[in-house]
């Protein structure tokens, strides 16, 4: 798999042969794609919706009136849940939303993810993400000359140095990350994947294709 390279100012250094890129047949992946997504979005839900039950809500359980004689429709206590301010049935109640994922489908998953990615053309290599100062103007002009019309770009290193990672944290449009953290949403919301030589490395030595 040959890849785009830049050195660390930003200039273009011809191709980088990434070597034992992982390979997948045509659709392969794409539902564990899908499932990890899910199990990511839905792992963040709280879960803490309650509602409350007749028995639980305040007030008092008397008869809101007789039985007989007034000409109305028979009628229990206030908290019953037909009435404003009453029970509710079938509510929500504080549960758990987590999901469970295997670690082969989580690997197929981070396949799919960067494959299709690779695919578009939105995996970039860089030398090295070194920077004079940590000033995010200096990370700013690299970045425009790599990818000048990518609104979300992920930049991926093995380890980021000191000057980089301050100099990221005011990008809105880029987002720093390291090797171990990576995950497959992480890849699917980048517009544009910037790699370090190392960072690329490790990911395939994660993947189990060093």
């Amino acid at each position: 798999m040959k890849l785009k390279l830049f050195k660390s100012d930003g200039t273009e250094a011809g191709d980088h042969e990434v070597a034992n890129f992982p390979e997948l047949e045509q659709g392969k992946g794409a539902d564990a794609l899908r499932q990890v997504i899910l199990a990511v979005r839905a792992n963040k839900r709280q879960g803490n919706a309650s509602t409350k039950l007749r028995s639980e809500v305040a007030g008092s359980g008397k008869k809101i009136y007789r039985q007989k004689g007034l000409g109305v429709g028979r009628a229990g206590d206030k908290r019953a849940p037909q009435r404003r301010g009453g029970g509710i049935v079938f509510g929500p109640k504080p549960r758990s939303y987590s999901q469970k994922l295997n670690k082969k489908v989580k690997k197929l998953a981070f396949k799919r993810a960067l494959i299709d990615q690779a695919d578009s053309k939105n995996l970039i290599v860089i030398e090295d993400f070194s920077i004079e100062s940590p000033k995010t103007k200096l990370l700013n002009g690299v970045i425009t000359k790599i990818a000048p019309d990518s609104k979300n770009i992920l930049l991926v290193s093995d380890e980021h140095n000191e000057n980089t990672s301050l100099a990221g944290r005011n990008l809105s449009y880029a987002r720093l990350s390291s090797t171990p953290d990576l995950g497959p949403v992480d890849i699917v919301q980048a517009d544009k994947i910037i790699f370090s030589v190392k960072g690329i490395d490790s990911v395939l030595e994660k993947l189990g294709n060093s």
